[in-house]
């Protein structure tokens, strides 16, 4: 039987070859990418007719710009691309930017909406043809085998597989010449993931408290009210502005491994850590909080939507990045961020700050609710002003002349300009006018009754009409003239303000990591490139900030210390604690974060697998310890030498000694592979037979550690505890 492998951002070449292959037979093969992208979130998969491989990579989130998908597409090369016929705007887009890479045009193939149904993908992920599954074997034993290798958590995944399933079918890659009764063959199951990006699931997510939303007690608010918890996310999210916590989510569900970008981060994070720069921090972080959202700014001035509060938005916006590039330019230049900063944010911004500093009146357009100019803008629309300022005197008396010539039973008359209608003379209604053939008068043309005053036009509101003409309308169409030229003016010089949101985002959220870590007492780790990870009196970044009292505990991880450490100990010693610390401060180098350690020595690790909580599901109909099977025999397929593996209490979903045989197996797979191939494993476990009946093979790779409780008091929420050999 084959068993699931894990490829990392190999693409084509990184593939393994085929022993025997012709060369005409490398060159024919084919790869075909199915992708389904939905409310930010993207899923994918494709096939390899070389080695009939089936890649998948779990759901994840996308910008609508599809960037990851973009690179998936770089890295993997397909020939044919595999979409629904119904799809998010940005994937339109996408498909269409396909077309016009003279290089690089990949077929693209579209099928109906319901192709990519979930019911309809699952049942064809079951009738799928894998040559490695007996032909007895049931249905339910099917699933439990599939669940193993491919994520059911995964939805959009699930219903790009199916599509891609149809589309082999349809075309038989790979068995052209074959009867049609033989079926596409899948031989083996692998994990996609991106160059350089580490691999963490879904379940590492929950079980080291990451990301840990809240909904509001309340019903009405669980939509509207939900905050993150207690969570690394949470206690690191300093940020000030939507668009930096945006971005640094975006780290945090893709930590990098690429060593050029975390010293990029580290470098400024270590920068503003310093106290003698925290002036500098201050005045960076309370000038972002005025960088508003500069796409839907953009788009609102192409479309001609924008208003009043748009171009306050826009305003502040880059009088802020004007500040934030002057304090930068203070700083070191050799720190990359800042030069880029430095040189980014370009002379324009300056401009167009001035512009609309220079042609809106702010002031007049917020008491108006629309766009309007300063003066000395535009001449002709300060005479139609200067002339609707001086009207209300002529009006008067010109309303004096307009009496002298009305019946003497008129006391009063007024005459008044209307927006679109012009000027009229209006009169008090007398006690006589009762019917409308009495508003008649002779010399007037009776327009409407209003609050009790007739409204006539006469011959001199006319005249007014043809001299001064509808001066309202005519002043708000030249102002809207101007506010079409300022918006050309701005987008015309857009690139330097989509500039500004990547550059800011960025430093927002360095400045945001640079700030818990003074503010918790981080440690600047050291990463390298090795097998290797030291950690001197590390502490729970969570857990410190609960509990009055926290013992600080080391960790040394590699082949002559050990890489495979098994750790007992009574129950509430503290095990699982210790555990989930070593993979949060391993996550937060991996995301360029200072890390809650005297010491930090991290050879950067390729993924981080857990094997800590069990968690029920429906969805699949399989048992909890059958789930905790799936993610030990995950982590067993998919860790490599540079992975970290994380395993708590496996085996006692079951009864003893089938669950003492499943660990005693699992770890012994570990021991007996290459030494350089060992990933780094921490095992917390109540099993002592495991040790005392000599079920494990001696290694120099094994360590044994013991996590004693000192002292505790619960009701205080206290834990002393450290780890001895």
């Amino acid at each position: 039987m084959a068993v699931p492998g894990d490829v990392r951002g190999r693409g084509l070449s990184g593939l393994p070859d085929m022993n025997g292959e012709e060369e005409e037979e490398e060159e024919s093969h084919e790869v075909l990418l199915s992708v389904f992208a939905q409310h930010g979130q993207l899923g994918l998969c494709f096939y390899d007719s070389r080695d009939f491989t089936l890649h998948y990579m779990p759901d994840t989130s996308d910008n609508h710009e599809l960037q990851l998908l973009a690179r998936v597409v770089q890295e993997v090369s397909p020939h044919v691309i595999i979409t629904s016929a119904k799809q998010e705007r940005c994937m339109v887009q996408f498909v269409q930017g396909l077309g016009g890479n003279p290089d690089y045009r990949p077929e693209v193939v579209t099928y109906p909406y319901v192709d990519f149904g979930l019911e309809v993908s699952k049942q064809r992920l079951l009738s799928a043809h894998f040559p490695f599954l007996p032909p007895a074997v049931s249905e339910r034993e099917r699933i439990s085998y599939l669940s193993s290798c491919i994520s059911f958590d995964s939805p959009l995944m699930l219903r790009s597989v199916g599509a891609l399933l149809k589309c082999l079918d349809r075309r038989r890659v790979g068995v052209e010449l074959e009867d049609s009764s033989v079926g596409v063959p899948i031989l083996q199951f692998h994990t996609y993931t991106l160059k350089d990006i580490v691999y963490v699931d879904q379940d590492t997510y929950s079980v080291l408290q990451i990301f840990k939303s809240e909904l509001h007690p309340s019903v009405y608010k669980l939509q509207s009210g939900e905050k993150e918890g207690l969570s690394l996310y949470g206690i690191l999210n300093h940020c000030r502005c939507k668009f930096g916590s945006k971005l640094l989510r975006q780290w945090f569900l893709r930590p990098t491994r690429d060593l050029a970008v975390l010293n990029r981060r580290q470098e400024v994070v270590r920068f503003f850590s310093c106290p003698r720069n925290s002036d500098s921090l201050n005045t960076l972080q309370s000038s972002l909080r005025n960088i508003r959202n500069i796409p839907t700014l953009l788009r609102s001035m192409s479309l001609s939507h924008t208003k009043v509060s748009d171009w306050q938005g826009l305003y502040k916006t880059v009088y802020s990045a004007v500040c934030i590039r002057d304090t930068v330019r203070s700083l070191p230049q050799s720190i990359q961020l800042f030069q880029e900063i430095s040189e980014g944010f370009s002379d324009d911004l300056y401009y167009i700050a001035s512009l609309i500093s220079r042609v809106v009146d702010f002031e007049g357009s917020l008491a108006e609710n629309r766009f309007t100019v300063k003066p000395n803008v535009d001449p002709a629309i300060d005479e139609k002003k200067r002339r609707m300022m001086g009207l209300s005197d002529f009006l008067t008396d010109v309303a004096r002349r307009e009496l002298e010539h009305l019946d003497t039973r008129i006391p009063s008359c007024c005459v008044i300009y209307i927006p679109l209608i012009g000027f009229l003379l209006s009169v008090p209604r007398l006690p006589s006018m009762v019917e409308k053939e009495d508003f008649e008068i002779e010399g007037l043309d009776f327009m409407f009754l209003s609050e009790e005053r007739l409204h006539y036009r006469s011959q001199r509101t006319k005249e007014l009409d043809d001299l001064l003409g509808d001066l309202h309308c005519d002043t708000k169409d030249m102002e809207t003239a101007v506010m079409t030229q300022l918006q050309t003016t701005v987008l015309e010089r857009s690139a330097c303000l989509y500039k500004v949101l990547d550059l800011s985002a960025e430093l927002d959220c360095l400045m945001a990591l640079s700030h818990a870590s003074q503010e918790y007492g981080y440690t600047t780790p050291t990463l390298a490139n090795h097998h290797r990870i030291t950690l001197r009196q590390a502490r729970h970044p969570l857990l410190e900030l609960c509990s009055p009292m926290f013992v600080s505990n080391s960790f040394l991880s590699s082949e002559t210390l050990g890489r495979v450490k098994i750790i007992t100990g009574p129950n509430s010693s503290g095990k699982s604690i210790y555990l989930k610390q070593v993979g949060l401060i391993v996550f937060m180098a991996l995301i360029g974060s200072d890390v809650p350690a005297k010491e930090a020595e991290i050879g950067l690790v390729d993924g981080i697998f857990t094997r800590m909580q069990s968690r029920e599901s429906v969805s699949v109909g399989l048992s909890t310890f059958m789930i905790d099977l799936n993610q030990m025999a995950h982590a067993l397929n998919h860790s490599s030498g540079h992975s970290l593996v994380l395993i708590d209490e496996f085996g006692k979903g079951t009864n003893t000694v089938d669950g003492l045989s499943l660990l005693a197996a699992s770890i012994s797979h570990w021991l007996k592979r290459v030494p350089a191939e060992v990933p780094h494993i921490l095992l917390a476990t109540n099993f002592h037979s495991l040790l005392q009946l000599g079920l494990l093979p001696s290694s120099g790779l094994l360590s044994l550690l013991v996590l004693p409780v000192l002292w505790r008091q619960r009701w205080m929420g206290m834990n002393w505890c450290f780890c001895t050999s």
